[in-house]
C-alpha cells in the first residue's frame, strides 16, 4: 500500500513554496500531499518557469505515488496575498493553520508522516502567535509530554537535551528526570525507528572540559553521570564527554548518536558537516516528523537559486523510518 505524506509549504513569503515546487518534478514512491495556498504556488511557478499541474487533494481517494510534473494540494487561504521575499504578520496564521492540520492528519492516521518546510519564527511571534518552534508544537498540540530535536545528516546525528532557551537558563533547565526522557526516547527512536540493534550514544558534558572534577562547574558530577551510570545498565551510554573533542572522528566513529545539552553545542558541528543535506527530526512523537535543516532564505524566494538537497534528504529520512524503503 503506498504511504501518504503530508508536506507544509511554510512560510509563504519564503523559499518553502519554491521548494515544494522543485519536488514536484520527479517521480516519488510515496504520495505527497502539499498544504498551501494554490495561487500562491502559481504565482511562484510562473516566476520560476516551472510547469506543475495542480490537483485538488481527496482523502477519499486511495493513496498513489506521486508522479512528476504533478502537485497534490489541500487548499489553505492566505489572509493576504504575498510579496515575494517580504515577511507580513497576517499571514502568520497561515503557516500555523498548516502545521495543526498536518498534525491533526498523522494523529488520526490520515498521513503516515509529515515533513515540514522553513517558517520564520520572528514573524509569527510578531503576529502576537506565542511561537518558539516547531518541536516545541508539535508535542504541545499532538499531547506529547515529552520530544526530542534530533538533526542528522549522513555520518552524524546530534540530538538536543534543551532547545530553544536563552543559554543563562540552560543549567537550571537540565535536571536528571529530563536527561533520564531525553536519553530513552532517543534510544528507542534509534532501535525502532532507524533498525539499530543496540544504539551507541555518546553525552556531552554541560561545561569546559566536561566539568574538569568539578572545577569549572558541578553539573557533570550533580545531574549526568548519575543519569548516565544507572540508564548504562540497560543502554550504551558513555559520557560524559568534553564537547571539544567528542566532535572528532575518534569519538564519533563509535556513535549511532551524540546527545548534546544545548542547541548551539551541537549543531553548529552538524550543520558545518552537513548543511544543506541535513534533516531535523522529532523523536517521540506518536508519528514520523522530520523538516528541513535551513531557514526562509527570503532573498533566494522566487529566485530559482533555492537549493532543494536538504528537503529531499528530510523526505527520505522519513520513508526511512517509515520502512518505505
Amino acid at each position: 500500500m503506498t504511504a501518504r505524506f503530508v508536506i507544509t509549504s511554510g512560510e509563504p513569503a519564503g523559499i518553502g513554496p519554491d521548494l515544494v515546487l522543485q519536488l514536484a518534478q520527479q517521480d516519488w514512491p510515496i504520495e505527497l500531499v502539499v498544504l498551501a495556498d494554490k495561487s500562491l504556488l502559481q504565482q511562484r511557478s510562473a516566476m520560476l518557469g516551472l510547469e506543475v499541474e495542480m490537483i485538488d487533494y481527496d482523502p477519499e481517494q486511495p493513496a498513489q505515488p506521486s508522479r512528476a510534473g504533478t502537485l497534490l494540494i489541500e487548499q489553505i487561504n492566505l489572509p493576504q496575498a504575498v510579496e515575494t521575499g517580504k515577511l507580513n504578520p497576517i499571514n502568520a496564521r497561515y503557516v500555523i493553520q498548516m502545521l495543526k492540520r498536518a498534525i491533526n492528519g498523522c494523529m488520526n492516521k490520515e498521513f503516515a508522516a509529515m515533513v515540514t518546510g522553513p517558517i520564520h519564527k520572528g514573524v509569527i511571534n510578531d503576529a502576537g502567535l506565542k511561537f518558539s518552534g516547531h518541536t516545541e508544537m508539535l508535542a504541545e498540540v499532538s499531547g506529547t509530554k515529552q520530544v526530542v530535536m534530533m538533526l542528522a545528516t549522513p555520518g552524524l546525528r546530534v540530538a538536543l537535551v534543551t532547545t530553544h532557551l536563552p543559554l543563562k537558563d540552560v543549567p537550571e533547565a537540565i535536571t536528571q528526570p529530563l536527561l533520564t526522557d531525553i536519553l530513552s526516547i532517543t534510544h528507542d527512536s534509534l532501535k525502532n525507528q532507524f533498525a539499530i540493534d543496540d544504539p551507541r550514544i555518546l553525552v556531552t558534558g554541560l561545561n569546559p572540559h566536561a566539568g574538569e572534577d568539578g572545577h569549572m562547574g558541578r553539573e557533570e558530577i550533580d545531574v549526568i553521570k548519575p543519569v548516565l551510570n544507572k540508564l548504562g545498565e540497560n543502554m550504551n551510554v558513555q559520557g560524559p564527554y568534553p564537547a571539544d573533542t567528542l566532535f572528532t572522528p575518534k569519538y564519533l566513529q563509535q556513535a549511532d548518536a551524540v546527545v548534546a545539552m544545548y542547541h548551539d553545542q551541537g549543531l553548529p558541528v552538524l550543520k558545518h558537516m552537513g548543511f544543506g543535506n541535513a534533516v531535523n527530526i522529532t523523536l517521540g512523537l506518536p508519528f514520523v516528523r522530520t523538516s528541513v535543516d535551513h531557514g526562509t532564505a527570503l532573498d533566494l524566494a522566487g529566485s530559482g537559486k533555492a537549493d532543494i538537497g536538504s528537503f529531499h534528504y528530510a523526505i527520505e529520512v522519513a520513508m526511512q523510518m517509515t520502512q518505505q524503503v
